[in-house]
């Protein structure tokens, strides 16, 4: 992003984020608060709201919750949801295994495959500490999070909307390699434009997550786009379209 924005001529600053406090070393100096953008941690968003800076960090609303997408979803609509101090009574030890996610994009716990122990096992773990022990960014006593079943997935993109529109994407699977490249297919491209057209205002700019299975192409997610891995994408045109959102 660095070199975008140095090949663009756009103004930026480096920052550490200080952990659990949210605090940036060296603090930054702000001529135009309403102009910043912030990319790096999801708690970013802390800092952006405490000094007014705008826009800040785009966050999102769970995307379980959009209904326009429920159709769309490869996990999500007929999932089960789970507070996590319900989990060891309400999940059965049967050694099923489960995809699971937090259901706020808030990075407490990366959507991944474990199975019925393991989780109970995780749940315990925190659920044996108080909630004034537990870090600020980790999972808590009262985190929603989503079962679904895992499903095998041929391909994997992820692609940047910015006011409606999708800007730019990158393939980061095939099968079970991790690949990078900046290509998709031309039928997951349109889909992933009538995913954005079917929830206009979403957010001003979010990143959405989509793959072919067997059964067709799906759903994944959406996520905060300030805290989502850039992969091979433009960042060109990804920098050029959220300068432009920023400016208006």
């Amino acid at each position: 992003m660095a070199d975008a924005l140095d090949r663009l001529g756009l103004p930026y600053s480096w920052h550490q984020v200080v952990p659990f406090i949210g605090e940036l070393i060296p603090a930054p100096t702000i001529n135009d608060p309403h102009a910043v953008v912030m990319f790096g941690s999801y708690t970013l968003w802390r800092y952006a709201r405490n000094n007014d800076l705008k826009p800040g960090v785009f966050k999102i609303r769970p995307f379980v919750h959009e209904v326009s997408w429920h159709p769309f979803l490869l996990n999500g609509a007929d999932a089960l949801f789970l507070k996590l101090r319900d989990v060891p009574e309400k999940l059965p030890d049967d050694g099923k295994s489960w995809f699971l996610r937090p259901v706020e994009d808030n990075k407490e716990e990366p959507g991944n495959v474990k199975s019925t122990g393991d989780i109970i096992d995780l749940a315990n773990k925190v659920l044996a500490l108080e909630e004034r022990e537990i870090p600020k960014g980790s999972l808590r006593h009262d985190t929603e999070l989503m079962f679904t079943e895992p499903v095998n997935i041929l391909k994997e993109w992820r692609l940047w909307a910015v006011r409606d529109k999708i800007v730019t994407f990158s393939l980061y699977k095939e099968g079970s390699r991790i690949v990078y490249r900046n290509e998709i297919d031309e039928d997951a491209l349109e889909f992933a434009k009538r995913l954005v057209e079917a929830n206009p205002g979403y957010a001003p700019a979010y990143v959405i997550d989509i793959c072919r299975t067997k059964d067709g192409l799906k759903m994944l997610e959406t996520n905060c786009i300030n805290a989502a891995g850039f992969y091979e994408a433009d960042l060109l045109e990804l920098v050029s379209s959220i300068d432009e959102l920023a400016v208006s």
